[in-house]
């Protein structure tokens, strides 16, 4: 599997994206290949594409170790306005604030590149994230939209001990 990266990041932190991604990095200029099995491979095109997108490595990093996902929001797809300068700026508040807030309320990390806003979060989390970002997008006041994650937060997913644990085999027991 090829990627297209110009980032320093990956160069620079190869050895521990190995070790961590159960994968073989290979960089030539632009191109970083990567080898391992298919789920594997699967899980590292995305941390390396978080990484890529600006996301720190330990951001990046969850995908693999907490099951996150990682989505991109182009913002030209929810808006027809033409001073994107204005909602980005909108998106990430007054010093950061907006997105250290939904990062608190969602518990996802938010990343804005371009005209696009990355997040990483559980897949219960993400849609929050989502739909809070896309609220902004159209217009909404930021205190709303906190207001709103305040009221739908993300109940903890119960375990009901059917996913076998990393490290822990199941025992042969029998119910009944």
């Amino acid at each position: 599997m090829i990627i297209i990266s110009e980032n320093k990041k990956i160069i620079k932190n190869k050895k521990e994206l190995e070790s961590a991604l159960n994968v073989k990095i290979k960089i030539r200029e632009k191109e970083v290949s990567v080898e391992g099995n298919p789920e594997d491979e699967f899980t590292a095109e995305k941390v390396i594409e978080a990484v890529n997108f600006g996301f720190p490595l330990s951001a990046a990093l969850l995908i693999k170790k907490e099951d996150y996902i990682f989505e991109v929001l182009n913002i030209k797809n929810y808006t027809h306005r033409k001073d994107l300068e204005v909602i980005r700026a909108r998106i990430i508040g007054k010093e950061g604030k907006t997105f250290r807030t939904l990062s608190m309320l969602t518990e996802c990390n938010f990343e804005i590149k371009d005209n696009e806003v990355g997040i990483i979060g559980a897949p219960e989390a993400i849609k929050n994230g989502e739909d809070a970002i896309i609220a902004i997008i159209h217009g909404s006041k930021q205190a709303n939209v906190y207001a709103f994650l305040e009221k739908h937060q993300v109940q903890p997913v119960l375990d009901f001990g059917l996913k076998e644990q990393k490290g822990k085999r199941k025992t042969g027991k029998r119910l009944g």
